[in-house]
């Protein structure tokens, strides 16, 4: 990465305005800096007209300003996902995505290069880790993503984020909470913690310590079976923080942040996807203030996965709503373009 450049988005809304000042700046050229790169979404110092010229040369000297670049991008035809392989300095490959939904369009955010859990359904992990991203390139992937957005749709905006990309945000908490608290800043981008979610694979103490920050944000827990022995199948991490560790640290989520749960499982045909794992499931998630999200599973390459079908699948639902398990079932997107996380990575360093 390029290190003589500070990396400006790595720093809060305040730690800019010191910033400036040490520049011999006034604070306000500091405010309208932000507003230039978070409302405006404008990615080069040139276009901010009302910053002097000295300042934007010194900018463009001494300041990076962008963290990634998009090297891909593409727009299913069938639902208008948008789903972008952007670059960072340092020239490793990431994924976002775009979704656009009746409640409002929706950005998949990745907070890490690659992934060490190796879940078996999950493109992400091919590879193994590489490393953490840091908090601005997680907020370029937003900015990025909504001027992509605004290419297709005028004056279209992202009013979620979902950290459910590439990685384990959990495992990158520093970097987390602080884009986290950017994203929410008035002098940020200003949007609301209530409308973003925050998926985990179920790092019981970092759930626990993720707590501690009080972000009102959705957590979605990747629980994909209702035993250990299944699940350790599908998620390795199962052998450290097995089942009810996990949903005791959900516990405590829920009663420090005061929001519920969302369960996340993934229906492999044959594997978790039986009447027999439906009951268990209600039985485990009985008195939890959660919600299940059934996700159809996504074939990754040489995996033997495969759908379930579509009456096993409203069978299972059903099962869930008749033990009063709020549940829902995840409308498919981007299948048509590589959307499960990872996959257009994996295509490109393949070919």
């Amino acid at each position: 990465m390029c290190q003589e450049k500070i990396p400006l988005k790595d720093y809060s809304p305040a730690e800019v305005s010191r910033l400036f000042l040490d520049m011999n700046e006034p604070a306000y050229r500091a405010d309208q800096l932000l507003d230039w790169i978070y409302q405006k979404k404008v990615l080069h110092a040139e276009e901010m007209s009302n910053l002097p010229v000295s300042l934007r040369e010194k900018l463009k000297q001494e300041v990076q300003l962008n963290m990634l670049s998009i090297k891909e991008k593409i727009v299913s035809p069938k639902d208008k996902t948008i789903k972008l392989l952007l670059e960072t300095l340092d020239n490793h490959l990431i994924e976002s995505a775009v979704m656009r939904q009746d409640y409002g369009n929706t950005v998949c955010v990745s907070s890490q290069i690659g992934c060490g859990l190796a879940c078996v359904f999950c493109a992400s992990a091919k590879g193994g880790l590489v490393r953490n991203l840091s908090p601005g390139e997680m907020l370029d992937q937003v900015i990025l993503a909504e001027n992509a957005l605004a290419e297709i749709e005028k004056e279209e905006k992202i009013k979620n984020i979902v950290v459910m990309g590439m990685g384990e945000p959990l495992n990158n908490l520093r970097s987390l909470v602080k884009f986290l608290e950017t994203a929410n800043n008035p002098q940020g981008l200003g949007i609301s913690l209530r409308n973003v979610t925050v998926s985990t694979a179920g790092i019981a103490p970092r759930i626990v310590k993720f707590a501690e920050s009080k972000l009102p944000v959705t957590l979605a827990v990747s629980l994909h079976a209702p035993d250990n022995e299944t699940r350790s199948k599908l998620m390795p991490i199962n052998q450290k923080y097995p089942i009810q560790e996990v949903l005791d640290a959900c516990k405590t989520y829920m009663e420090k942040v005061g929001r519920r749960i969302t369960f996340e499982y993934i229906l492999l045909a044959g594997v978790n996807d039986s009447n027999a794992k439906a009951k268990k499931l209600a039985q485990r998630l009985k008195g939890l203030s959660g919600h299940v999200n059934l996700i159809p599973a996504n074939p990754v390459g040489d995996q033997n996965i495969k759908k379930p079908s579509k009456v096993r699948l409203k069978e299972f639902y059903q099962i869930l709503s008749n033990h009063n398990i709020p549940v829902s079932i995840r409308k498919e997107r981007g299948e048509d373009i590589d959307g499960a996380c990872g996959q257009l990575r994996r295509r490109y360093q393949e070919n």
